[in-house]
């Protein structure tokens, strides 16, 4: 006898709060992500079908429509690759959700489970110079209360590495300037780290702790209502110091520079001075060494110089010329 249905709305709710929540355990980052790909993919469904998502059924979320709505992302919303991928690795982990909820939809489910990830190719990283990163640092006006605080939030940025959500979700109980001079950062997928300060940054912050609240949850980067930046506010803090820097420093103009341009930076100033990619990513708080490998391979400086060391091969080697119709249409694809 046919399992009875579950309601789909219970699925969702389910999905939710038991699965990523109480089951998992998802930070509260990954739940946020996930609902947003959810009330982004509802409102498309409810666009087309004209259905509200209280009345959807998991028909309604079939391969053809999930397709559809990753195109829509990337064509309509101009989402990158990289984010439509993470919109369809959240629908993936609903679906396999539901297929263990509800086996009478596997036919539904395993047809959405079987869409790829797209692949897209990796740009070289962008990071600014040693040059570059101290005209931005400087550039805040430290006569104002926002200046003040900006000045200190880019120079904690710089010096920690630290991604956005680190910066925005930064406690005063995490700031430790007593026997240490470092802060306690709150990374992706609950993982923790603490990173050591110059003294620079440590002076600096510890001027700018007796302008703002004590409390222990009090956050250490306020806006004017003294509720924690948004993501949205410290790019357009960053974007005003990068306009004032240009003036100082010519190649900074056109220069598309955001927080993670800034946390790259970090990581290959480290690189450059000689840190072991192994200590850069505990300091960036990264998953898997390949991720740090990345900042290996934006090192130009660093291929030059093992370039410099090899011997210029010469005469230079007769480039291979195929004789045959068949290999010469291989050898131009």
């Amino acid at each position: 006898m046919r399992a009875p249905q579950v309601r789909f709305d219970q699925l969702v709710q389910d999905f939710f709060l038991r699965r990523l929540i109480d089951q998992r355990g998802a930070s509260p980052r990954t739940v946020e992500s996930y609902r947003d790909a959810f009330e982004l993919l509802f409102g498309f469904v409810e666009q087309r079908l004209g259905k509200p998502p209280s009345a959807l059924s998991l028909a309604d979320l079939d391969a053809p429509t999930i397709l559809d709505f990753l195109d829509h992302l990337e064509a309509v919303r101009h989402n990158t690759p990289r984010t439509r991928n993470a919109r369809l690795a959240a629908i993936h982990s609903f679906m396999r959700y539901a297929a263990l909820r509800d086996p009478a939809s596997l036919a539904i489910t395993a047809r959405v489970l079987a869409i790829p990830a797209k692949r897209f190719d990796r740009p070289v990283l962008g990071y600014l110079s040693r040059q570059e990163t101290a005209a931005i640092l400087a550039a805040p006006d430290r006569r104002t209360w926002s200046g003040q605080r900006d000045a200190v939030l880019l120079a904690v940025a710089y010096n920690t590495g630290a991604r956005v959500s680190e910066l925005t979700g930064l406690r005063v109980r995490d700031v430790l300037l007593e026997r240490q001079s470092a802060l306690h950062l709150h990374g992706k997928g609950r993982k923790e780290r603490v990173i050591p300060l110059w003294a620079s940054t440590a002076a600096a912050l510890r001027s700018w702790m007796d302008r703002i609240s004590l409390a222990p949850e009090a956050p250490v980067f306020p806006n004017r209502n003294g509720a924690a930046m948004s993501r949205s506010g410290v790019r357009d803090r960053l974007n005003r110091a990068v306009a004032a820097a240009e003036q100082d420093c010519p190649s900074l103009r056109g220069r598309q520079v955001s927080p993670h341009t800034l946390r790259h930076s970090t990581a290959v100033h480290l690189l450059e001075s000689g840190a072991d990619l192994a200590v850069i990513a505990l300091w960036l708080g990264h998953s898997s060494p390949a991720v740090t490998h990345q900042y290996l391979e934006a090192d130009l400086a660093r291929k030059e110089a093992t370039l410099s060391r090899l011997d210029d091969p010469s005469p230079a080697p007769a480039r291979f010329r195929p004789n045959d119709r068949l290999l010469a249409f291989l050898e131009h694809l």
